[in-house]
């Protein structure tokens, strides 16, 4: 499955270019980890205040609310040391950083809730930053009421090690090779990148990669429970994180007192089986933005039909292959920034203006401006798509034959073309990777668990539909709510009629008694972009001139 970005993260935009060479060691010392352990310890998180860069990176991904930025001041920071290996729980150990926003209500009373913990997905996303967007997101009086706590898992962003396994500026450095091959030639291309990533994965973290499953992150989480003193925890996961979410439930019923899963991962097909559903459900998402495009043609002038928008995207497509615009966005750096509209159709009139702008006036700053956005290439960016083929590579087979992924590929792109070839780059290292795929956790509900709060969009194009059907299934207390859109994450993005199904079952453990039914949220009003920050600039030079 292509990474899956929680929708504040893309919607903001944000990403800053780290600096310095990335480094990983091909030893336990040498990467930071694992130490020596001993008995597992159980004395609680030493919470301190956030680093300084911590709490800066995290208010730049955040949204401007006043209730995010006035919680964000109070967030705490800290570890819970983790077996690398729970098999063995006195041999080596890892660290998992967590960050808590605490409740304003005293714990001893009978107004708290408990522990809320959070994932945004992936895998390879920090719940860290989820945890302080939460805690501004929800109701003042509901958050309170609850420790919002968040956590990288193994192998993400302050959680040590780290993992990292190229330089992103020059494995991502643009334009890349176009990732729908037009020979064979330009097909062995990229099949090297794929297995030089795995190998040189393989080659530095050969400790790691035997512990990077979904059931190992889940073990995690409750050894992160027992550190918070909890006997059970509240669960609001997104995307890969209800996948995380319900093997937890599978693994650890007794644990869990609440369970949120919002947009949810088919368990019966991790993950080969989960990418190609995943092509087909981001072309008819993609077909969903070509038609909007069309329909106001009267702003953008692409096509007045979804069949003229998607020639001229296809066009400009293969423009950018022969004349990357300003240099830097091929074809590949294109898919990756219209991908982004695939989750969230709040980017779409971006992605409208820049592509216009392109086409109608040759202005590239648009493109350029987006790929900076989204496009995925910061050393950030690249501890998370380590991480995120770490985990799912070793969660279940893939096929180890090149020839199975070309057959598959091939049929598939003509019926979506959009996105099939760019998702098979993405998770082709797992053809390659040194830890053969495993036997994935058999999800299933117990008696011992309480009711269940699924959401989800029906046209979600990251997690389709279906899949979610199909873990509704095997949880037999869980009861869903369906949002009538497309987008992808949809809690605490402004449809009142979900939030409010959230914030029920959060204060009373309630849902609803059948499937419930929430309309979709407007459709974006289609305004050019750059036209508009281009008259807010002029608006403020003029003051400033005039002043």
């Amino acid at each position: 499955m292509r990474r899956v970005k929680r929708y504040v993260r893309v919607a903001a935009a944000v990403v800053t270019l780290a600096g310095g060479v990335v480094s990983a060691g091909g030893s336990p010392a040498a990467a930071g980890g694992p130490a020596p352990a001993g008995e597992p310890s159980r004395a609680g998180v030493q919470w301190t205040a956030c680093p300084a860069d911590d709490r800066a990176a995290a208010s730049t991904q955040a949204t401007s609310t006043q209730a995010t930025s006035a919680r964000a001041a109070e967030v705490e920071c800290g570890d819970v040391r983790v077996p690398l290996d729970h098999r063995a729980p006195l041999g080596q150990s890892i660290t998992i950083a967590v960050n808590r926003i605490p409740a304003t209500v005293p714990r001893d009373g009978g107004r708290y809730l408990g522990t809320l913990l959070v994932n945004p997905g992936g895998p390879g996303g920090s719940g860290r930053e989820l945890a302080e967007f939460v805690a501004g997101a929800l109701p003042a009086e509901l958050a309170g009421r609850y420790d919002v706590v968040g956590f990288d898992p193994r192998g993400v962003g302050r959680s040590r090690p780290a993992m990292h396994c190229v330089d992103p500026r020059t494995y991502y450095a643009p334009p890349r090779p176009d990732a729908v091959p037009r020979d064979e030639a330009e097909e062995r291309v990229l099949l090297g990148r794929a297995q030089e990533y795995a190998n040189r994965c393989g080659a530095l973290w050969p400790w790691l990669l035997p512990h990077m499953t979904t059931a190992d992150s889940a073990r995690d989480m409750d050894r992160v429970r027992a550190a918070l003193g909890e006997e059970k925890i509240t669960y609001l996961g997104y995307s890969y994180g209800t996948y995380l979410g319900a093997v937890y439930a599978t693994l650890f019923p007794h644990r869990v007192r609440r369970l949120v899963l919002d947009s949810s991962v088919d368990p019966g097909a991790v993950w080969y089986q989960a990418n190609l559903n995943q092509d087909v459900a981001f072309d008819r998402r993609h077909r969903d933005f070509l038609a909007w495009v069309a329909r106001h043609n009267d702003v953008y002038r692409l096509g007045r039909t979804a069949e003229q928008t998607s020639f001229a995207w296809y066009a400009m497509r293969a423009r950018l292959r022969e004349h990357p615009a300003g240099g830097v966005v091929g074809p590949s750096e294109l898919d990756d920034v219209f991908s982004a509209g695939g989750y969230s159709d709040r980017l779409w009139p971006q992605l409208a203006s820049a592509w216009s702008r392109y086409v109608r006036q040759g202005e590239v700053s648009g493109l350029l401006d987006g790929y900076d956005r989204l496009g995925g290439h910061t050393t950030d960016d690249e501890n998370g798509y380590a991480v995120y083929l770490g985990v799912q590579c070793a969660d279940a087979p893939w096929p180890r034959d090149w020839a199975a992924w070309d057959a598959d590929m091939a049929p598939l792109h003509r019926r979506a073309p959009f996105l099939t070839w760019p998702n098979a780059w993405y998770n082709a290292p797992c053809a390659f990777w040194p830890q053969p795929g495993g036997t994935p956790v058999n999800v299933r509900g117990s008696a011992g668990l309480p009711p269940i709060l699924m959401i989800q969009s029906r046209g979600d194009a990251a997690t389709p539909y279906q899949g979610a059907l199909n873990l509704l299934r095997r949880l037999p207390t869980a009861r869903m709510v369906v949002e009538g859109g497309g987008n992808h994450g949809i809690s605490l993005t402004g449809n009142a009629c979900v939030d409010r199904h959230l914030a029920t079952y959060l204060t009373e453990g309630k849902v609803p008694q059948r499937t419930a039914v929430c309309p979709a949220m407007p459709e974006p009003r289609a305004v050019d972009r750059m036209a508009a920050r281009h008259a807010r600039g002029q608006e403020s030079l003029t003051q400033a001139l005039s002043g």
